[in-house]
């Protein structure tokens, strides 16, 4: 393996595929890549930049090997993961696994205050922000390209590498503004949603998971995910609908009927608003 080879090349070839999305910088300053993968272990050789990982999607059973073996805790959807370089690791994948690098060149991490955050593997951390800005690039990605929606990625891009670069989560993992409801429950109810978005998520079985009054699971649950419960199983209902727009065959109405839309009117108004066009303009320009 040549030293000239990028984190994304070094992924790919140990992965066996490369990824389904990257883009990057003029100048390398940074990439931003979307992969998939499937049930099974995974050895990373070190990577020459330090990399933000987030998951966005899939089983919430991902693992890395520690000095004594496999992590106790697991990676689940909305946790994200610095991997610094240098740093041989390893993952154990029990399920579809669905998450976004982004690498940052080692030479921007010059004089930064918060470089030494970059320098030893933090993994699962509960990062909201993060995760948000995540999604929004994605979302924009997928959508039909200009010029201007080019310049609102890189924005986005950009805006996701000074959140990194600031280090905001360096004093409190938990990046949840209150006591008594803890990131491991807020993932909770968040994958509880993710895995199955077309169910139908009351509020008080929502609330149940996270051990609070309806009322006041509304008010924390909107304090950390800026998104109220009702808009975050949407979003999750249509994030759903464009991957399946995309890997299947099913007509829209068995997705609107799949997703828990009320009507196949309904999915397309809804998906129309999330995206700017309708499902099936979105599957013709995915499909090419």
């Amino acid at each position: 393996m040549g030293e000239s080879w990028t984190n994304e090349q070094i992924i790919a070839d140990a992965l066996g595929r490369g990824a389904d999305v990257q883009i990057g910088a003029r100048d390398n300053s940074w990439r931003l890549s979307r992969w998939r993968q499937f049930v099974g272990t995974y050895e990373l050789p070190a990577l020459p930049d330090p990399t933000f990982v987030v998951h966005i999607a899939g089983k919430p059973q991902v693992r890395t090997r520690l000095q004594h073996g496999w992590s106790e805790t697991s990676s689940i959807p909305g946790c994200a993961t610095i991997l610094p370089s240098g740093r041989p690791s390893g993952w154990l994948v029990d399920g579809e696994l669905d998450v976004v690098t982004l690498s940052i060149a080692s030479r921007d991490l010059q004089g930064v205050p918060a470089a030494d955050q970059f320098r030893a593997l933090r993994f699962a951390f509960s990062d909201p922000l993060g995760v948000a800005l995540t999604r929004q690039i994605l979302a924009e990605i997928y959508a039909p390209q200009d010029d201007a929606r080019k310049v609102y990625v890189s924005t986005l891009v950009d805006a996701l590498t000074a959140h990194m670069l600031r280090g905001p989560l360096a004093a409190n993992d938990t990046a949840i503004p209150t006591s008594e409801f803890s990131a491991h429950r807020l993932h909770g109810v968040m994958n509880t949603v993710l895995a199955q978005p077309g169910d139908d998520h009351p509020i008080e079985a929502l609330a149940a998971i996270a051990g609070l009054t309806p009322s006041h699971f509304c008010r924390v649950f909107k304090r950390a995910t800026n998104l109220t419960p009702h808009q975050f199983v949407m979003k999750a209902r249509l994030e759903r609908a464009q991957d399946l727009l995309v890997t299947t065959d099913l007509t829209i109405a068995q997705i609107s009927d799949q997703l828990g839309f009320a009507s196949q009117s309904h999915l397309t108004r809804a998906f129309r608003t999330f995206t700017g066009v309708t499902p099936a303009a979105w599957r013709q320009q995915s499909l090419g």
